[in-house]
């Protein structure tokens, strides 16, 4: 069967077990999501339970289809295959050593969290008793809360909690994933663009905001980055599975994470509010020790999806 007629199938199936559904309005237009789907707005697995893909589903996900496995699973987007140029120039402002050498890497298809993990999510790990440690929360500016002051190793329980109420493989994304889904197939510095401001048309702060309060935080609800991924430069770091290492010698070019060597610290990717902004490029990058927690410290997770 053809991935076209799978997914045809697919969308016709869910649409018969939906009939009956009160339908929730599209977010974007309060149009209901049955015309935004005929419309060509919102993805075909957005009409379905949050439960875990089926074989058939999976295979018919196409590059920045979205699904949730759980009711408190984070929202997933898929992340095309691909391949890209990890690290900075040494023409880059803000760079340094530890960005190079640029390699290129190879990337296959996964899902990835829309956003880092939120505090509502965490805490259904928590309640659970799937997740040992009751986070922070960073609230963002757009009201967003999101569990901070995580280290790598509760980021680690997260995702086992994860894996084993969908029955699927979650997991951290490595270092190469993470970058790579940044950029989202730009080749700048941030990915609208070499400046550390965003464009006002992306970002339009009220008056009352400074340019510099506006480079502080996060992206608001409307500013996703080319492949529908929020935070990527954002308010908080995300954990990724790789050990810390000094610069790329050596470093896998096929998206998998770096596990050699020592493994006393992790790297972090993403940002923090507060930071620098040449902390927040795409390439820019940071280590802590495994069972450190800081406050601007969270997660975004990664699911493998078959090839």
């Amino acid at each position: 069967m053809n991935r076209v007629l799978c997914r045809s199938r697919l969308l016709l199936a869910i649409l018969a077990i939906q009939l009956f559904t009160p339908l929730a309005e599209a977010p974007s237009s309060g149009r209901s999501r049955i015309e935004a789907l005929a419309d060509g707005n919102l993805w075909p697995l957005a009409l379905r339970l949050a439960k875990p893909l089926s074989r058939n589903e999976e295979a018919a996900l196409e590059p920045m289809d979205r699904f949730r496995e759980c009711d408190r699973c984070p929202e997933m987007v898929v992340a095309p295959p691909g391949k890209f140029i990890m690290g900075a120039s040494e023409s880059e402002p803000g760079s340094t050593p530890d960005e190079r050498p640029r390699h290129e890497v190879t990337i296959r298809r996964f899902g990835v969290g829309e956003l880092p993990v939120t505090l509502n999510e965490w805490m259904a790990c928590f309640l659970a008793r799937g997740c040992s440690y009751r986070p922070n929360s960073i609230t963002m500016e757009d009201g967003r809360q999101m569990a901070g002051n995580i280290s790598w190793d509760d980021a680690k329980e997260y995702v086992q909690w994860l894996s084993h109420v969908t029955g699927r493989p979650y997991r951290l994304l490595s270092e190469a994933e993470r970058e790579y889904v940044t950029r989202a197939g730009t080749t700048t510095a941030f990915w609208w663009g070499d400046s550390a401001s965003p464009p006002e048309a992306l970002y339009p702060w009220p008056d009352q905001h400074s340019s510099a309060q506006a480079t502080a935080f996060a992206f608001m609800p409307s500013s996703a980055n080319p492949w529908g991924l929020h935070e990527v430069h954002g308010g908080i770091y995300d954990w990724v599975e790789d050990c810390w290492h000094e610069n790329y010698q050596g470093a896998p070019t096929d998206g998998s994470p770096w596990i050699t060597g020592d493994c006393g610290g992790h790297v972090l990717r993403g940002g923090a509010a507060g930071r620098a902004p040449q902390t927040r490029r795409s390439a820019a990058r940071m280590w802590f020790g495994s069972p450190n927690r800081l406050l601007y410290m969270g997660v975004r997770v990664a699911r493998s999806l078959a090839q």
